[in-house]
């Protein structure tokens, strides 16, 4: 995730600036050997400093003599590495090398001892990864083709579908091998994202080549009517979905540009294959189609438009009662900013829970000053040692002495503290890595540090937390506002009116409002990657429902008056819409139960809700909304030609 952060940042400034002037990088895992002696520490520190991709190694020895009996030694010192006979190491994984890393640590401790930390989540993610995409696509398949199955009258169109769909996702994964490299997020969730915001394209010209068959004898003159019919619905939709994740690539936190860009060129091929791939396939192989045909599986439900309208008043009182709480509830969502905590179902959550339960939370940070005024920089340690949540403070000053001066000593043991032109001061924290007391202490100790000197760098994994926030919070305002811009350019070229957007966009909006309060009420933490995400999917790909259900309406509203075409529509689309739902929930709900990588399964679980949040409120609410304005859409439309008669 710190490599998605821009090259300005203040911790990535700060990590570069201490790279090119120490050789001992931070800290970024912790390893927890239980029923062993100092000795045997010693021991174990060797081992550990010997396995490839382990830079660094700190403990007891690093900070104090241990030939000085421990119970002499400052006892806070001594707990911070060493209690009840289990020793606690800090050490530096090289970046790249965390899966190897770990697995040869775990190797050596065995299962009775533990490892946590930045490059441990790192590790888990990358491996969880691959393996858990294959997991939920082998859950996921077959459901959407039994979803399929009951929403089509032959066996052999489901897999028309997935062949049009899936042939683009291939070409996809296969097409970031010029991008180079692609985030392990974007891994597990763009594929199957794509297959389910594009499917509804084949869907959409199948079904318009199923109907035509019925009225022309020859495939290929119902297929050309069928492109043309479907072919502004889909080129809408996709259009709608393109310029959503479009947005997602203006984020300055890097993430949002890398998934964004996966599932930009996946929906244009998606769009490409259903226009020129899917109609040469279908017309090679419609026999099979024929052959195939079973009776609906489903019964159609009559007059269901009938039942909805009855509810047209209380749904709107409803939503105009829930929509500004709602609002309110989503803005005051608390966030977690990194990775999220690893479940204790896996090794790595146990591990993190077993090494804090002995140890306490640790969460280190380095403070970069310029060298030279050694009583400033004792002033400055002392005054840190003093802030709230700070455990102990390791700088030369306090681990050596301010009376032996640098030059007289060995530079293996000045290098840790001292570069050419800065000094290095080590603070060990008991906040977590993240939160409100964390974000509080960074800025204490920036605060302090800038009260001494003019040149101050602070890093860690808070502080690289600490900075993600500031750039997300001010990406979430640029994201949403370019998504639904864009949106409703698309919408009001689609349905050249002014209205028609804006009763769309507020009932889709409406439902992610819904959708990003939950976890307010829950009193619950959301990953805030997992919110931007789907603050911008959820628009993005639900409002295709609203598209089609308003298309279907406009031209109906030409034939008869508003409450007949409405109640028509929803008898005609409820079920298509219905389908597209469930096929997008299903995918959300399997990636939030397949994957134990926090911020998948957080935007699992909220594209679940949200696309039944969105079927519920293009059903209920939106008819409600069309024909209470129906008068405003007439004549805020271009050539609306709405029916002028009276009712049956």
């Amino acid at each position: 995730m710190v490599d998605y952060l821009p090259d300005d940042a203040p911790s990535i400034v700060a990590m570069d600036l201490m790279e090119k002037e120490f050789d001992e990088p931070i800290a970024n895992a912790r390893v927890m050997v239980r029923d062993v002696s100092i000795t045997e520490s010693l021991a174990y520190k060797d081992k550990l400093a010997a396995i490839d991709g382990v830079t660094s190694v700190t403990w007891l020895d690093d900070v104090m003599d241990i030939k000085t009996p421990i119970e002499m030694a400052n006892q806070d010192t001594v707990e911070t590495y060493y209690q009840d006979e289990s020793a606690l190491f800090s050490i530096n994984i090289r970046e790249g090398e965390e899966v190897e890393a770990t697995e040869k640590i775990y190797n050596l401790i065995g299962e009775e001892n533990a490892i946590s930390g930045e490059a441990v989540d790192t590790a888990t993610s990358q491996k969880m990864a691959g393996n858990e995409s294959l997991n939920a696509a082998l859950l996921l398949v077959p459901i959407i083709i039994i979803i399929l199955i009951l929403s089509t009258s032959s066996w052999m169109e489901p897999l028309f579908f997935l062949t049009a769909i899936g042939v683009s996702v291939i070409i996809n994964l296969g097409t970031n091998i010029f991008i180079g490299e692609i985030s392990y997020i974007t891994q597990s969730v763009a594929p199957i994202l794509q297959l389910a915001v594009s499917l509804d394209y084949a869907i959409f010209l199948l079904h318009s080549f199923s109907d035509y068959r019925k009225q022309v004898s020859d495939p290929k003159e119902a297929m050309q009517l069928a492109i043309k019919r479907s072919f502004p619905a889909i080129a809408a939709s996709a259009s709608t979905t393109f310029f959503g994740f479009m947005a997602l690539t203006f984020m300055d936190f890097g993430i949002g540009a890398d998934l964004g860009l996966n599932l930009v060129k996946g929906i244009v091929l998606s769009f490409i294959s259903v226009i020129v791939f899917l109609p040469a396939l279908t017309l090679m192989f419609y026999k099979w189609i024929d052959r195939t045909q079973h009776k609906p599986l489903v019964p159609s439900i009559k007059n269901i438009g009938k039942h909805v309208m009855k509810f047209r008043i209380p749904s709107l009182l409803l939503v105009l009662l829930l929509i500004v709480p709602a609002f309110l509830a989503q803005s005051e969502t608390s966030f977690i900013y990194g990775t999220g905590e690893q479940p204790e179902t896996t090794r790595a959550g146990s591990d993190a829970a077993a090494i804090q339960e002995e140890f306490g939370e640790n969460t280190p940070m380095v403070l970069l000053v310029p060298n030279g005024d050694m009583a400033k920089e004792e002033e400055l340690v002392q005054q840190l040692e003093n802030l709230p949540n700070v455990s102990s403070v390791i700088s030369y000053v306090n681990v050596v002495s301010s009376a032996i001066p640098p030059d007289y000593l060995e530079e293996s043991t000045t290098e840790q503290f001292y570069s050419e032109n800065y000094t290095r001061i080590t603070l060990n924290t008991d906040t977590g890595s993240e939160g409100e007391a964390a974000f509080s202490l960074i800025e204490n100790v920036r605060d302090t540090a800038e009260t001494y000197y003019d040149d101050t760098h602070l890093l860690g994994e808070s502080v690289t937390l600490y900075d993600m926030k500031k750039i997300v919070e001010e990406d979430n305002t640029v994201v949403n506002l370019l998504t639904v811009i864009a949106i409703a350019i698309v919408l009001l070229i689609t349905f050249r009116s002014i209205s028609i957007p804006a009763v769309l966009l507020l009932t889709i909006q409406s439902a992610v409002w819904f959708n990003l309060s939950v976890p307010y009420f829950m009193d619950s933490s959301l990953v805030y990657v997992g919110y931007l995400i789907i603050s911008t999917v959820q628009l993005a790909a639900t409002v295709d429902y609203g598209i089609l259900f308003t298309e279907t309406y406009q031209n109906l509203r030409k034939e008869m008056p508003a409450m007949e075409a409405i109640k028509k529509t929803i008898d005609d689309k409820i079920f298509a819409i219905f389908i597209s739902a469930s096929i997008l929930s299903s995918v959300g709900f399997i990636l939030s139960l397949t994957s134990s990588n926090p911020i998948v399964s957080s935007i699992g679980l909220l594209l679940g809700r949200g696309a039944l949040l969105a079927f519920i409120m293009v059903v209920f609410v939106l008819p409600a909304m069309l024909v209470i304005f129906d008068r405003v859409i007439e004549k805020t439309t271009r050539r609306a030609n709405f029916y002028k008669g009276k009712g049956k």
